[in-house]
């Protein structure tokens, strides 16, 4: 009888565990692989280039079924090969404040991941209309960048959701992150 309870303790806390995610490794090149959630799929070129307009293109982007949420892969020649991280921080926290019209900090730090250091951002991005009339809505997202430079390269790690969806996706995009392998 003694057990009943610790069992129904025990069911009780694991009820309020955050679920699980399901990642698959997925090669992008030479020495770079990374944990994509099971049921996004990768985006073709034409599709990336309709997503994503510019003169350079991400390495990958991947997206779940119904297309709102991203997880893509760039790499860019950088002149930033030997400069401190600590200093890499400030130059894209500010870059980032740059590029929308506000932006809430969750997370900004250098971390380690998988015997490589990273800089990490998390945050919530803000775009307001200010160019039109008829003002429309912002757009808000929830992101997590991540920047590595190995050589000559920057490889930029970015995942993307509605800020509304914040709560459902932060495990699955701190998983991710996780989840980079940069040999």
């Amino acid at each position: 009888m003694k057990i009943i309870p610790v069992l129904l303790l025990l069911l009780g806390l694991t009820a309020f565990a955050p679920p699980t995610v399901k990642l698959t490794t997925t090669k992008l090149g030479t020495g770079l692989s990374v944990g994509v959630p099971a049921t996004f799929a990768p985006l073709p070129d034409d599709g990336i280039a309709v997503k994503y307009p510019s003169p350079r293109k991400p390495l990958a982007v991947f997206s779940n079924p119904s297309g709102r949420v991203d997880f893509s892969v760039a790499v860019r020649p950088t002149t930033f090969e030997s400069m401190d991280y600590g200093v890499l921080l400030k130059i894209y926290k500010a870059s980032i404040q740059r590029l929308y019209s506000k932006v809430d900090f969750i997370k900004e730090d250098i971390r380690t991941v998988k015997g490589r250091d990273f800089i990490y951002f998390e945050f919530v991005s803000t775009v307001n209309d200010g160019q039109r009339t008829n003002q429309l809505a912002p757009i808000k997202r929830y992101q997590t960048v991540q920047y590595a430079i190995l050589g000559q390269q920057l490889y930029v790690f970015t995942f993307v959701a509605p800020a509304n969806e914040q709560a459902q996706w932060q495990p699955t995009a701190q998983a991710v992150m996780n989840a980079v392998a940069l040999k």
